[in-house]
């Protein structure tokens, strides 16, 4: 490949830097909430475009919004004053040829059957609504899913990486226990909006964690910070069973104040902020990766919600990385991973315009002994690029 550059970069790994700063969103934040139903939306599309026409047509659903409702929290039970509001834009195609697609029950649906799978205490049919926003995609946009070959619909570039960082395989697998069914049935009174940031000065770490209380659970003040002491014994305990780290701070709600009743408390009806404090957008969650790890380059598209066959705003986001954790695999002597593609617009996916990969190589490795193994790793996978398509269509690649 004559755009393929692979090259040694020469700077301190990250996890051997002094500083380092990871962040992950929940399954019940609302940024995570936007760019999971948009992605479930873009699959049900898909299967629905290939049901009636054998193809994809074109569809984009990365500018949806979560509008905050109102709540009323108490102890022993609130409620949801006003419901919130999940706004679903962008482009769909609604019609091919004489027929119609049914966009808007496609799009709500696939709403629904998320909130319900993912949030436990939200009751779908009064603490949401849904107001479908997507319109037809452009003339020039549109043709280029009835092109013999689907070329790229943007000109962008995307990169990715390898491998985690103990700080981020922390921060990423914390909040994952947080809201496993193995911790819900322990603390049934824990939402699922968890926001974790960790923090590493050398080699200690400060892990702050949000998750709100199920107000119908929790009887008083007292109670609340009784739970809450439970609740950072328990995160500690896994910490040290399953991480080398051995200095680590726990801050779980610092916004607490005792003496303040319910207004200094962090208490949810529904397991979400969305209901009464924070909004959600698209693309304001997780990389592609599933973190945000600022020590690292990142990506300016919103993988979550575009079309799987065209936008590489989707495809070469998390291509990157699949290619970076496969170089990292196969290829012996690295100690990181950084693989950035860029599209041109109408020119075919499996053709990039530039591939850049840069190593930071083990002592003692020099760039003549990986490169051929770097590239060949590359090659294969922009070569068998429809295969990882086929995974994005069917929603097979996990993200968010």
């Amino acid at each position: 490949m004559q755009n393929l550059v692979v090259e040694e970069l020469r700077h301190v790994p990250v996890y051997q830097q002094r500083i380092e700063i990871v962040e992950r969103k929940g399954l019940g934040h609302p940024d995570t909430i936007c760019d999971n139903i948009a992605n479930e939306i873009s699959v049900l599309l898909c299967k629905e475009y290939i049901k009636k026409f054998g193809r994809i047509l074109h569809h984009n659903v990365d500018k949806s919004l979560l509008s905050a409702g109102e709540a009323e929290n108490k102890f022993g039970g609130g409620v949801v004053k006003k419901p919130m509001l999940l706004i679903i834009g962008d482009r769909a195609t609604r019609r091919y040829g004489r027929e119609e697609i049914p966009v808007d029950e496609i799009a709500i649906s696939a709403a629904k059957n998320w909130l319900k799978e993912h949030l436990r205490f939200l009751e779908i049919e009064k603490d949401i609504k849904f107001q479908v926003e997507l319109k037809e995609g452009s003339a020039a946009l549109t043709s280029i899913f009835k092109r013999e070959k689907i070329g790229a619909n943007d000109t962008s570039a995307a990169v990715g990486y390898a491998p985690y960082t103990p700080v981020e395989n922390i921060t990423y697998e914390t909040e994952r226990y947080l809201n496993s069914k193995e911790f819900k049935k322990e603390f049934p009174e824990t939402g699922e909006d968890v926001k974790i940031m960790v923090s590493r000065i050398d080699d200690m770490l400060d892990i702050t964690f949000a998750m709100p209380l199920i107000d119908r659970f929790i009887k008083s003040e007292d109670d609340y910070f009784r739970k809450k002491e439970e609740i950072v014994e328990r995160v500690k305990n896994f910490i040290l069973e399953n991480f080398d780290f051995k200095n680590f701070s726990i801050n779980y709600n610092t916004l607490d104040k005792r003496g303040y009743g319910v207004e200094g408390v962090y208490l949810t009806v529904t397991g979400t902020s969305a209901e009464s404090a924070d909004s959600g957008q698209v693309g304001r969650g997780n990389r592609a990766n599933g973190v945000i790890s600022l020590n690292r380059p990142a990506s300016e598209e919103a993988a979550a919600g575009k079309n799987p066959v065209a936008h590489v705003g989707k495809i070469y986001n998390l291509l990157s990385f699949r290619i970076a954790e496969k170089i990292y695999e196969e290829v012996s002597g690295l100690k990181e991973v950084y693989v950035w593609l860029l599209s041109q617009i109408g020119q075919p996916i499996d053709s990039p315009k530039l591939i850049s990969v840069q190593t930071v190589l083990e002592e003692g490795v020099k760039m003549k002994d990986v490169e051929n193994q770097i590239k060949n790793v590359v090659e294969a996978h922009v070569a068998n690029i429809n295969s990882f398509v086929d995974e994005l269509i069917k929603g097979k690649v996990n993200f968010c």
